[in-house]
């Protein structure tokens, strides 16, 4: 128990004492008896005070896409980014940090401090972007430890109970659904700019561009914890500079002289940096600067600049070599003395983050949980080198169904790289990757394989553990489900681009639909299955066409300016389980197609489908409700 959890223990027993009038032993508390307990309260409340004005804050700022390359203080020639130069060269820099090569994998061993294989999270999409219900989150470590709680942007590691930030800690949540703006559990329409987002669980409009909104939302959540004179942790996390590529008008004009894609990339990047200045000018008018940790990271390699510059690097976003994995870490913390530039070149990875930051803040590690990074606090020392000693990690790309073993994976010790089980690197000596020299080191190589098949053996029998979908919670009564969770083996319609163009539909190819929701049916009872092919807030009927909606500015169509297809449904079916229980025709202008069945408690395959001229077509959007 920490110190904050014994002090609020301590305060409840003295307010029995106050309210009841009597001491511990039943007798009547005398005048000066009951002065000394008020004397007491009052210093408790105050020792409070002081221990929560000496826990540090916490900004943690994450990007999507943005690689290693993709800063001016890492030798990019063209870029633009003053504030997070300036912030670099006022921090610890982890200059061998590394994530997953994808979005939700990184995020999962983050928030967790587990490898991300064994959360269940391994993919982006199919179901295996949802983080289990049993792994802690970085929201829930400091919410125990007395913060104010604040999630802002882009969650991606699920978008319904019991999986949400809101159900993981986060106390002050505003994001966008999905893995992106526009993906399919997005809120209808959305594009960068003048969106609808999720605040608390409740659609709320927006104006402006999406990360702007973002870093908004969380300097308000700032200013209020201040105010409130509470610890905060505000987890700013951008979608940008991820695809589709939008910016502002006056980001695209920076870079004129780039090509569209690389403007929009670049100017996404540069007005996230505007944005970091504006939050650490925010700290500081404040007066939380210097008691607030800072931290500045991506979540994988490049997306959009490994032409320009990739920091002599191999490979960029989903790749196994550095350049997809090793990202920026920077670390500003002056009353922890971290407000001077000082260069780490130890290998770590984000599944140090969680223990590292509950180690700096004080607040104790939460128990029977064991977490598979380490605190880095020594490293982070800034009086001098610490020795340290070697150790092992492990990254890989599965974005499959269920893992691969060595499936682009990479095993890293400190100046080796273990490639796919087969290439090493010496990556002093070769930091782009381009000789193997496996041959030449029998020893190495073989401890490395070792190492690995250790850390597979052990995480193998985790890969069953299904994230199902919770029904028939008491609090949750209504469940909506998108085809962004179908599992399957292709390719799901993971945003609306895919939903108004009838993906997977093949000209000319009889389709079957073979994906299916996994569901966790909490109790045995009737339920209600709408099955839809437009989402409710469309207001659009099952086999209507839509036209093309606005375009914003920057280099890449908008997911919702395409032509929304008519998919001739003459039927629905609501298959369970590999069954088709019931198929009801699909009349017209119907919006839906309403089921009624039994749910018995327990796991199910639900997998409702269009009967169409092609084939069958998965109903992209469902809601299941109690009856």
């Amino acid at each position: 128990m920490n110190i904050k959890n014994n002090l609020f223990f301590i305060s409840l027993f003295g307010l029995a004492i106050i309210f009841s009038g009597c001491t511990p032993s039943g007798t009547e508390v005398t005048s000066s008896e009951q002065e000394e307990i008020e004397t007491m309260s009052l210093v408790k409340k105050e020792k409070d005070n002081e221990i929560e004005k000496s826990l540090p804050n916490i900004v943690f700022v994450i990007t999507d896409d943005q690689g290693y390359g993709d800063l001016g203080c890492t030798g990019n020639p063209r870029i633009k980014t003053p504030h997070t130069d300036k912030l670099a060269n006022e921090s610890i820099w982890l200059t061998d940090y590394h994530v997953a090569p994808t979005c939700s994998p990184t995020r999962a061993a983050l928030m967790s401090g587990h490898w991300t294989n064994r959360t269940g999270v391994w993919h982006t999409i199919m179901g295996r972007s949802m983080l289990r219900a049993n792994e802690g989150t970085l929201g829930q470590f400091f919410k125990e430890n007395g913060y104010e709680t604040g999630m802002f942007g882009k969650w991606h590691l699920g978008d319904n109970y019991p999986y949400r930030p809101e159900d993981r800690g986060f106390t002050e949540v505003y994001r966008h659904g999905g893995g992106g703006v526009g993906q399919t559990p997005d809120v209808w329409d959305n594009a960068y700019f003048d969106g609808g987002y999720f605040h608390n669980g409740k659609i709320v409009k927006a104006e402006g561009f999406c990360t702007d909104v973002f870093f908004k939302e969380g300097n308000r959540f700032i200013r209020e914890s201040v105010k409130q004179k509470k610890p905060f942790f505000a987890y700013i996390s951008t979608n940008a500079p991820h695809g589709p590529l939008h910016a502002p008008q006056k980001y695209l004009e920076m870079y004129e002289s780039e090509s569209n894609r690389v403007a929009a990339f670049y100017g996404m990047i540069t007005n996230i940096d505007d944005n970091v200045g504006k939050t650490r000018a925010l700290l500081k008018e404040l007066g939380v600067h210097d008691n607030t940790i800072f931290i500045f990271t991506t979540d994988n390699g490049t997306a959009g600049g490994r032409q320009i510059f990739n920091a002599s690097m191999r490979g960029q976003k989903g790749s196994e070599y550095d350049g997809g994995h090793r990202v920026p870490f920077f670390m500003h913390w002056p009353n922890g003395g971290m407000d001077k530039l000082k260069k780490i070149d130890t290998i770590c990875h984000a599944i140090d983050v969680a223990p590292t930051l509950l180690d700096l803040t004080g607040g104790g590690m939460p128990k029977d949980y064991q977490f598979d990074g380490i605190s880095i606090r020594k490293l982070l020392d800034t009086k001098g080198r610490v020795d340290w000693p070697d150790r092992m990690l492990v990254t890989d790309s599965q974005r499959v169904r269920d893992p691969i073993k060595w499936k682009q994976s990479s095993v890293m010790s400190q100046g080796w790289r273990l490639v796919n089980g087969k290439e090493l690197y010496n990556i002093d000596k070769d930091p782009g990757q381009t000789k193997n020299v496996a041959g030449d080191h029998p020893a190495r190589l073989a401890e490395m394989i070792a190492f690995y098949d250790t850390w597979w053996a052990e995480l193998e029998p985790t890969f069953a553990e299904t994230t199902e979908l919770h029904v028939g919670h008491d609090d949750h009564p209504v469940v909506r489900l998108t085809s962004h969770d179908w599992i399957q083996e292709d390719l799901t319609p993971w945003n609306q681009g895919h939903t108004r163009s009838k993906y997977p539909l093949r000209p000319g190819k009889q389709a079957k639909h073979e994906g299916h929701w996994a569901l966790k049916v909490l109790k045995t009872g009737k339920y209600q299955v709408d099955v839809l092919r437009w989402p409710t807030e469309s207001g659009k009927a099952i086999n209507e066409a839509l036209p093309e909606g606005s375009q914003v500015p920057g280099a890449s169509k908008a997911f919702r300016a395409q032509v929304g297809k008519a998919i001739g449904a003459k039927s629905a079916t609501l298959r369970l389980n590999g069954k088709d229980l019931i198929t009801k025709p699909v009349t017209t202008g119907a919006k839906r197609v309403v089921f009624e069945t039994m749910l018995t408690k327990g796991k199910h395959k639900l997998s409702p489908f269009f009967s169409v001229p092609e084939g069958e077509l998965g109903c992209y959007y469902a809601i299941i409700t109690e009856k």
